[in-house]
């Protein structure tokens, strides 16, 4: 039967068609409010057609220029209009403000000028809009004196859509994050926690009685841990059964020794007895030599089952060998499990930081498109007031300060949680500013520390640069601060960090403390050992420090040590040499 990852195939499958899904639908709806936006300024232009197109018409027949000049002007500046030329019945400009279209795009011919309206777009130059004749009535006939052109741009489309595109892929983001942290919490159930017990179990192997150390109680489905289980288990039931026959076989051995040693007595008694009898010796000693010969052969056929039993044993070691080489490697995808732990956990806590400014920029933003309507109506219905436009320019400050302040800090936590997210899925070494990502490794931290009242203080030098893996840092750095919130400061309120760094000798010293519970020796001596915890059963897997370790060690080609006292906190010691001496 064909074994497959119950993780991967969950993971991939799934998490790959949501994405997609969520990318095509996202895009279609910002595609759709693009048309829908423009659609409904071009009904605007419409509007503003029959609005001007009286007193414009008035104007150019009357040659009036600076009456036309003057509705233009007022025109451009509806933030709407980006340019307007009015023409007269010769295709001669009269006026032109704002934006503008090509000349080739522009010419209009005499029968165009008596057509109806025309719609004009460009598409290299943003700019689309809406032409139309101005006819002049006059005893009962219509005469066309000339044509106006009135443009808007895609800026204004995308201005009036980008709070709508911020929402969609706002939204899309949370159900997205939301999404992972599902799966994540079923990644940890199906593997995580059945594969710490199946190791728990391993642990406690007693060779002396192997029958009591098969794994039990694991109630798996038919995937990689139970044939794991089954194999181990049948392991020591062929472990238990050579026991048996390497005992049977030593037992008849010991025996068959004591045989001979009771015939060699006899025979020499019988040698000593009967010495005057020759012939009578000799046909015992007859007798004895085939019972020798006898014993000789028993002896032959014992050595030949004990060396199968020899050849099984070393095919029971290298099955031994095998199982051990399996359960490393589970290990090490343990390990990169609970390195990617911490980075899920924070994006988590991120997401949930970034809802509440954007939720704010949504709120205030839709007060801000309410003023705006209002305002509309106002100017539409000559009811405006100059404390009406005071009113709506300290509003309209108010709700974009607002806007803005929330947009930049949710700005700031995604871009800290970018850089720090893809150094740590990368081992890219690179030259990078020691200070400038400590900040970013405490701001994507920060959402964490937000539900607590601990606080973290660093201090370092801003000119600080080393060649190295960033991704590593910044894996220990979380993994030390998230060790410390969960252990060192557990029923603590206000717990304190503090993370000093140098550069010496061609060498970054990070020197990082706590003030927490600390921990006593024996819990010093095996705090770099995997698996081990303080919090055996409620949650802790032993693997943060052991990753640490390695992190500095193997990546790092660094160092560590570690200093705590009972109530007198945690402190961590490392060196890390720049990769480019």
């Amino acid at each position: 039967m064909k074994v497959t990852s119950i993780s991967r195939k969950l993971l991939t499958r799934v998490l790959s068609f949501y994405f997609i899904l969520t990318v095509s639908v996202t895009g279609i709806q910002i595609v759709a409010e693009y048309f829908n936006t423009k659609n409904h300024i071009n009904s605007e232009l419409l509007t503003l057609e029959k609005t001007i197109s009286g007193s414009l018409t008035r104007a150019v027949w009357e040659l009036n220029t600076q009456q036309a000049v003057d509705i233009s002007e007022g025109l451009v500046a509806i933030p709407m209009i980006k340019g307007i030329t009015v023409t007269d019945e010769a295709n001669n400009i009269i006026t032109q403000l704002g934006e503008v279209i090509s000349p080739e795009k522009l010419k209009i011919d005499n029968n165009d000028l008596k057509g109806e309206s025309k719609g004009i777009s460009s598409i290299s130059e943003g700019l689309f809009g809406h032409s139309f004749p101005l006819i002049f009535e006059f005893s009962g006939r219509t005469t066309s004196v000339g044509r106006v052109t009135l443009l808007s741009s895609n800026a204004v489309i995308f201005s009036r859509i980008e709070v709508g595109i911020y929402f969609l892929i706002g939204n899309a983001i949370v159900k997205t994050a939301f999404l992972v942290f599902l799966f994540t919490l079923a990644f940890n159930k199906l593997l995580t926690a059945p594969l710490n017990e199946l190791t728990e179990q391993i642990k406690q192997i007693d060779l002396d009685d192997p029958e009591a150390s098969k794994l039990h109680s694991m109630n798996y489905e038919k995937n990689e841990l139970k044939i794991l289980e089954d194999a181990y288990n049948n392991l020591i039931t062929e472990l238990v059964e050579f026991k048996d026959k390497l005992a049977i076989s030593q037992l008849e051995t010991d025996r068959a020794k004591d045989q001979i040693d009771e015939q060699n007595l006899l025979l020499e008694l019988e040698v000593a007895k009967k010495t005057s009898s020759l012939s009578t010796t000799m046909l015992k000693m007859e007798v004895q030599q085939k019972e020798l010969l006898k014993q000789k052969k028993t002896l032959q056929e014992e050595n030949t089952r004990r060396s199968e039993t020899e050849r099984t044993l070393i095919t029971t070691n290298k099955n031994l060998i095998h199982s051990i080489g399996e359960l490393n490697k589970a290990k090490e995808r343990l390990l990169e499990a609970e390195k990617m732990a911490s980075l899920g956990e924070l994006s988590a806590e991120v997401s949930h930081e970034v809802s509440t400014p954007v939720g704010i920029s949504i709120t205030s933003s839709s007060y801000l498109l309410d003023l705006l309507t209002r305002l509309q109506q106002d100017l539409e219905q000559n009811k405006m007031s100059k404390k009406g436009i005071e009113n709506f320019i300290k509003n309209a400050n108010q709700s974009t300060t607002l806007l803005t302040n929330n947009l930049n800090r949710a700005s700031e936590l995604l871009t800290s949680f970018k850089h720090v997210a893809v150094d740590q899925t990368s081992d890219k070494i690179r030259l990078f500013n020691i200070s400038s990502y400590l900040d970013e490794i405490v701001q994507s931290v920060h959402p964490k520390l937000k539900k607590t009242g601990h606080s973290i203080k660093v201090n370092c030098d801003k000119n600080i640069e080393i060649y190295s893996h960033p991704g590593a840092i910044a894996q220990i750095v979380i993994n030390l601060v998230i060790n410390s919130i969960v252990h060192g400061f557990e029923n603590i309120n206000h717990g304190e960090i503090t993370i000093d760094v140098k550069f010496d000798h061609e060498r970054l010293i990070i020197d990082y403390s706590d003030n927490g519970h600390g921990i006593n020796e024996e819990s010093l001596e095996k705090l770099f050992d995997a698996f081990y915890t303080t919090k055996a059963g409620k949650g802790g897997t032993g693997l943060g420090t052991h990753i640490i370790n390695n992190l500095v060690v193997d990546t790092l080609n660094g160092s560590i040590t570690a200093h705590s006292e009972i109530e007198q906190g945690l402190s961590y010691h490392i060196e890390v040499p720049d990769m480019r001496s």
